[in-house]
């Protein structure tokens, strides 16, 4: 399951980056604040990912 949550952070990573762009080339600042946020989504999650496969690593 860890491999699947960190293709979606990937994908969100990915997404919010485009987003980000767009929102700089428009003039959206919305559109770039968006962005932002899905990419530290991503970040949350990879982070949180780490943090289960270390646990992992300790308990066995």
């Amino acid at each position: 399951m860890s491999i699947e949550k960190r293709v979606e952070a990937t994908a969100k990573n990915i997404e919010g980056k485009l987003q980000e762009i767009v929102g700089e080339v428009t003039g959206n600042p919305a559109d770039k604040a968006e962005g932002q946020n899905k990419q530290a989504e991503a970040q949350v999650i990879h982070t949180t990912e780490n943090i289960k496969d270390e646990v992992k690593k300790i308990i066995e």
